[in-house]
C-alpha cells in the first residue's frame, strides 16, 4: 500500500531537492486554494480527466469544499477546478452506522485527519468510525471504505442532486452489487445548462439488502425517477473490525459508463489504481524540472503545475463517443474531446502554457474548440460539457486559436479556424452572431462599444469599455494568424480594429473610459467605481467587468508602444503604472490586469520594477496554505501566471510571439519540449547566484547573446539552449 502523509508541512518537509526533479508530485499539495476563494478542490484526480473524486463538507462553494469546515455530506465524482460558480458535484456517496432506520441521506458526518496527493484522498470519518480513501482513473472513481470498528454500514448514493442545483435523474438497483442511473446537473452562475451524467456503481461484495429512495424516504421500489427531487440508492454491509468495502463509479456525459468502468478500472486493486495515478502525474509533472529555489518555492511550483493540468478535462468516452455542443446529440470521434473551456480567463496564461509545455493537448483541444464551431456554428466562449454558458466576454477562443497558430501548432483543420474567425469578425447581423460577439456591430460602426444601450435587449453588452478592449485583443491576434494564412487585407482590417481601443482612452484623465453614442465621455467619471456595469455585486465600475478604470488603463497587451504614445511619453505612463501598484489598485486575481507587473519591460531603464513586482507577487501572494492562490484560480489562469512568473518568462499578448522576461523563483528551470513540434530539446533557464530582482544592472544572455530588451521571442526560446539572468559584465 503507498504512503500519503498529510499537512501542509509535511509536504514542505517530503518535498526535497531531489524529489522535485525526480517525484514532482511528492511537492504537490491539493490543499492549496481550497481557503479564500481559490475554489479548488483537494480531491483525486488525474491530468485532464472527467472524474474527481473529492468530499463536500461546504455545498455553497463552487468546488463543494472549503479547508477546515469538518463536516462532510459526502464524497462526489466530478468537479470543476477553480471556477466562480459551481456546478456537477454529482453522484455522491455518503455513509451512516444505522441499517435499522431510513435516515436522509444528506446528514453530515465528521470529517478529520485529511490527507491528499495527486490522484489520491483519503480522510477519517471519526464519529462513523470510517476511514475513506479515493483513487481514479481518467474516467471512473475507485473508494476504500475501512471501519475502524465493527458493525452494519449504509451506503447511500446520492443521483440527483449537484452543487449548484437538485436536477433530480434516474436510479436502478440492478443487484446486490451494482446500481446505475442519471444525475441531472447544471446551473452554472444561475444559466439554464443541464447535463445529465450517466453512471455505473458497483461493489466489491453483495450487499445484504437494497433499495432506492426519493425525496428524502426509501421508495420501495426497485428503481426511481423525478425531475428536480433528490434520489438515489442504498446498500446495506455488515462490517467486521478493519474490515474494507470497496465502490466503483463509472462515468461518462455520453451514456456509456459501463463502457468507460471495463476499459479503465476491471479489477478491484485500489493500490493499483492509486499508484498508477501517481506515476501519471510523476510523468507530466517532469516536463519542467526547477532547482535553487527553498521548499517552499518547489512547492508552489508544482502544485501550480498540477492545478494547470486539470481543466479542459477529456469529456468523451474510450469508446470516441461525447456529448455534442448545445444539443447535438451523441457524436463519434477518434481522438480525445474535451470540456470545460473557461476562455476569458485561460487564454491570458493556460492555453499559452500548454502551448509550450504541451503542445500536443493544446492542439488536441483545439480540434475540439473547431468540432464545437461545426456542431453549433460559432465557437466556444464558456463552455461546458456541450452547452455554451455565454459567461464573460471577448472572443477568447479566436484569442487560443490564433495564438496557438502564430507560435506553430497547426496540425488542426486551419480551413475551419480561418473560416470560423471570419464568421466572429465579419459579423451578419443576427441574434446568434450577438451572442457570440454582443455589441461586435456597434464596434465596427462607431470604433467602440457604446454606455448607452438598451439593457433590456436579450445581447446586452456587459461592461462596453472592457468588451471593446478585449475584441481589440481578439482582433489583434485574428490579423496576426490570417497574414500568415495569405489573406493580407483581412488581416489589414482585423489589425486597424485592433487599434478602437484609442478610442475608449481619455487622453485628459489617461484612463479608459465609458463613452456615449454621440461621442461624449460618460460623466461624471470615478475610476475607483466597482459597481455600476451590472445588477449584481463585484460586476464592475460603469462600463467595466469585474473591475474598474484603474484595472483596465493598460489592458492594450498588443499595442504597447501605441498606448505608450497616447500617455504622451514613456516616463508618464510608467509613473502612472506605478501609482496603480502603490496604491493598491492592482489585482492580481484579476485577469486583464495579470500582466501589468511585466509592462514596465516597454520602458527603458523601468526594467527593475517589473522583476521586483513579479518577485513580490510571486513570494507574497502565494503561499503554500490553504489560502495560498490569490483569489479565484479560473480552472488553473492563476496558477498559470505563477508558472510563468517562477520561470521568468511570460506571454503578455496572443498573437505576439514575445514573452517579457521578468524575475525567476529558481537558480534554474528546464523545460523539456515535444520534438514533434519544437525543434530544440529542452530549454534552461538560470539565473546567477546573489543577485537581487532590484538591481540595476542585470542582463538576459539567450545562448551567449546579449538580448538588448528583457524579451525573447517563440521561436528562439523553442529552438532551445540557455537564458540567463546575470550581471553586466564591467
Amino acid at each position: 500500500m503507498i504512503r500519503f502523509l498529510s499537512g501542509i508541512g509535511l509536504t514542505v518537509l517530503l518535498c526535497a531537492p531531489i524529489a522535485s526533479a525526480q517525484r514532482p508530485a511528492e511537492c504537490v499539495d491539493p490543499f492549496i486554494g481550497t481557503v479564500g476563494g481559490g475554489n479548488t478542490f483537494p480531491g483525486a484526480v488525474r491530468a485532464w480527466g472527467l472524474v474527481s473524486v473529492s468530499p463536500h463538507n461546504a455545498p455553497g462553494s463552487p468546488s463543494g469544499y472549503i479547508r477546515g469546515e469538518k463536516r462532510c455530506t459526502g464524497f462526489g465524482h466530478i468537479h470543476l477546478s477553480g471556477t466562480g460558480c459551481g456546478d456537477f458535484g454529482s453522484v455522491i456517496l455518503s455513509f451512516s452506522r444505522r441499517t435499522d432506520v431510513f435516515a436522509a441521506p444528506s446528514q453530515s458526518c465528521l470529517l478529520d485527519s485529511e490527507a491528499a496527493h495527486p490522484g489520491f484522498y483519503s480522510a477519517v470519518l471519526s464519529d462513523l468510525g470510517l476511514t475513506y480513501q479515493a483513487s481514479v482513473t481518467r474516467r471512473c472513481g475507485i473508494s476504500r471504505i475501512i471501519t475502524r470498528r465493527p458493525g452494519p454500514l449504509r451506503v447511500y448514493l446520492d443521483a440527483g442532486t449537484s452543487l449548484a442545483i437538485t436536477g433530480g435523474g434516474a436510479c436502478r438497483v440492478e443487484n446486490a452489487r451494482e446500481a446505475r442511473g442519471i444525475d441531472i446537473a447544471g446551473g452554472f452562475c444561475g444559466e439554464s445548462n443541464r447535463e445529465a451524467i450517466a453512471f455505473v456503481c458497483r461493489f466489491n461484495r453483495r450487499s445484504l439488502r437494497s433499495g432506492t429512495w426519493i425525496g428524502g424516504r426509501a421508495s420501495g421500489a426497485s428503481s426511481v425517477a423525478a425531475a428536480d427531487t433528490e434520489l438515489g440508492a442504498w446498500f446495506d454491509f455488515d462490517m467486521g473490525g478493519n474490515d474494507t468495502l470497496l465502490v466503483k463509479v463509472g462515468l461518462s456525459l455520453a451514456d456509456h459508463p459501463d463502457t468507460n468502468l471495463d476499459a479503465e478500472m476491471p479489477g478491484w486493486d485500489f493500490d493499483s489504481v492509486a499508484n498508477d495515478a501517481s506515476r501519471e502525474w510523476n510523468r507530466l509533472l517532469s516536463r519542467i524540472s526547477v532547482s535553487g529555489g527553498t521548499r517552499e518555492d518547489s512547492v508552489k511550483f508544482y502544485t501550480a503545475f498540477y492545478h494547470a493540468l486539470i481543466h479542459p478535462s477529456i469529456v468523451s468516452d474510450v469508446d470516441g463517443d461525447y456529448p455534442g455542443m448545445n444539443g447535438a446529440g451523441v457524436l463519434h470521434h477518434d481522438y480525445d474531446r474535451y470540456s470545460v473551456f473557461s476562455l476569458w480567463d485561460t487564454y491570458r496564461t493556460l492555453h499559452p502554457f500548454l502551448t509550450l509545455v504541451f503542445p500536443e493537448r493544446q492542439s488536441a483541444m483545439i480540434r475540439t474548440m473547431l468540432d464545437m464551431y461545426k456542431e453549433s456554428g460559432w465557437l466556444p466562449k464558456w463552455e461546458l460539457a456541450g452547452n455554451e454558458t455565454h459567461m464573460m466576454v471577448g472572443d477568447g477562443a479566436v484569442c487560443v486559436i490564433a495564438d496557438s497558430y502564430v507560435r506553430g501548432i497547426r496540425d488542426f483543420n486551419v480551413a475551419v479556424a480561418v473560416d470560423a474567425i471570419r464568421k466572429h469578425t465579419e459579423f451578419p447581423r443576427n441574434d446568434s452572431a450577438r451572442a457570440a460577439r454582443p455589441g461586435y456591430d456597434e464596434y465596427l460602426k462607431l470604433g467602440y462599444i457604446p454606455f448607452d444601450q438598451d439593457t433590456t435587449q436579450a445581447w446586452w453588452v456587459w461592461g462596453p469599455v472592457s468588451t471593446t478592449l478585449e475584441y481589440c485583443v481578439a482582433d489583434f491576434a485574428a490579423s496576426q494568424m490570417m497574414r500568415q494564412c495569405g489573406s493580407a487585407s483581412f488581416a489589414d482590417q482585423l489589425l486597424k480594429r485592433s487599434g478602437f481601443y484609442a478610442n475608449v482612452f481619455d487622453a485628459a484623465s489617461l484612463f479608459m473610459r465609458p463613452r456615449l453614442r454621440n461621442g461624449n465621455w460618460l460623466t461624471p467619471f470615478d475610476p475607483l467605481a466597482t459597481e455600476g456595469s451590472g445588477n449584481w455585486s463585484g460586476s464592475g465600475g460603469p462600463g467595466f467587468v469585474e473591475g474598474n478604470a484603474w484595472q483596465y488603463t493598460w489592458f492594450v497587451p498588443h499595442a504597447m508602444a501605441g498606448l505608450i504614445s497616447r500617455f504622451g511619453s514613456s516616463s508618464v505612463f510608467a509613473a502612472k503604472l506605478d501609482s496603480c501598484f502603490r496604491l493598491n489598485y492592482f489585482t492580481i486575481n484579476n485577469e486583464p490586469d495579470m500582466a501589468y507587473p511585466y509592462l514596465f519591460d516597454y520602458v527603458p531603464g523601468a526594467e527593475s520594477r517589473t522583476r521586483e513586482l513579479v518577485a513580490e507577487i510571486c513570494r507574497d501572494r502565494f503561499t503554500t496554505g490553504p489560502g495560498g492562490l490569490p483569489g479565484n484560480d479560473d480552472a488553473g489562469t492563476t496558477s498559470s501566471w505563477y508558472l510563468f512568473s517562477a520561470m521568468g518568462v511570460y506571454p503578455d499578448s496572443p498573437g505576439s510571439l514575445d514573452y517579457q522576461l521578468g524575475w525567476p523563483a529558481f537558480d534554474s528551470v528546464v523545460i523539456t519540449l515535444d520534438p514533434a513540434y519544437w525543434p530544440g530539446r529542452r530549454i534552461v533557464i538560470a539565473k546567477e547566484g546573489g543577485i537581487r530582482p532590484e538591481a540595476k544592472d542585470l542582463q538576459w544572455i539567450c545562448n551567449g547573446k546579449v538580448l538588448d530588451r528583457p524579451t525573447i521571442s517563440h521561436a528562439w526560446l523553442v529552438q532551445g539552449g540557455t537564458l540567463t539572468l546575470s550581471r553586466m559584465k564591467r
